[in-house]
């Protein structure tokens, strides 16, 4: 009996630490080279088997702040769902809306996505303000929000719902320019459509992207993490870390 109650209070130490050792869940979206999987696959179960910018930021943050995680890649949809709903569940990188505010307590940013205006690879157009664009057709993805930004204010705009496919239509004259995140354009021209060098001729916003953290998590633990970033961030490791991705 004295060996069975041994065994139970073993057991039930090492259950203790693997909780305390997840102390948060996190969750992100396949959009490269922010968040991505190592082996290309649109989800991951392992922390090991992702990568990207925002996720090195994590990961150095994870470390610093000395606080237990996971990581799965899922849908955008998904990830937002369970963080929204659970305490101690998190999404990153995420952009802080008006309708997203209320629900999570807010780290970061962790980076940001620089709303970049490209054309064709060689290409000699400049453009000084975003006005200059009104005389242009410029592709874009449906559902996006740079591309819906443009819609709604008046430019001309043909919006498709293969976002890889625009850097083809740019080479082949279909568009004028293309609006895509200054590094998550480049990489999804070369991956979807072969295509490289496209030429950024406007950058003409910038959102920041953080980690969003459900609202009824443990205070504790959000304060240890905005210390952490603090630290980072004033240390310069942030910086290193973006410019390792071309920023």
């Amino acid at each position: 009996m004295k060996g069975k109650l041994g065994l139970l209070a073993a057991l039930l130490v090492l259950t203790g630490c693997a909780t305390a050792s997840e102390q948060l869940r996190i969750y992100t979206e396949q959009y490269p080279p922010y968040n991505m999987t190592t082996n290309g696959q649109p989800f991951a179960h392992s922390e090991f088997e992702i990568t990207g910018l925002c996720t090195d930021v994590l990961k150095a943050l994870m470390e610093k702040a000395q606080v237990g995680y996971s990581i799965k890649l899922r849908d955008l949809s998904y990830g937002m769902n369970r963080s929204q709903k659970h305490e101690d569940h998190g999404i990153y990188c995420v952009s802080k809306t008006a309708e997203r505010e209320p629900f999570f307590e807010w780290v970061g940013p962790l980076s940001s996505i620089q709303w970049t205006l490209f054309a064709k690879p060689d290409s000699e157009m400049q453009l000084d303000n975003l006005e200059d664009a009104r005389d242009y057709l410029i592709g874009g993805y449906k559902g996006d929000v740079m591309t819906g930004y443009l819609e709604d204010n008046g430019f001309n705009i043909s919006a498709i719902t293969n976002n890889g496919l625009n850097a083809k239509r740019l080479v082949q004259g279909q568009i004028d320019l293309w609006v895509a995140d200054g590094l998550a354009g480049p990489y999804l021209a070369a991956d979807a459509s072969d295509v490289t060098g496209l030429t950024p001729v406007l950058v003409f916003r910038e959102t920041p992207m953080y980690l969003a953290i459900n609202k009824n998590s443990d205070p504790e633990l959000i304060d240890a993490l905005r210390s952490a970033y603090q630290t980072m961030k004033d240390n310069g490791e942030i910086d290193t870390i973006s410019r390792s991705y071309g920023l």
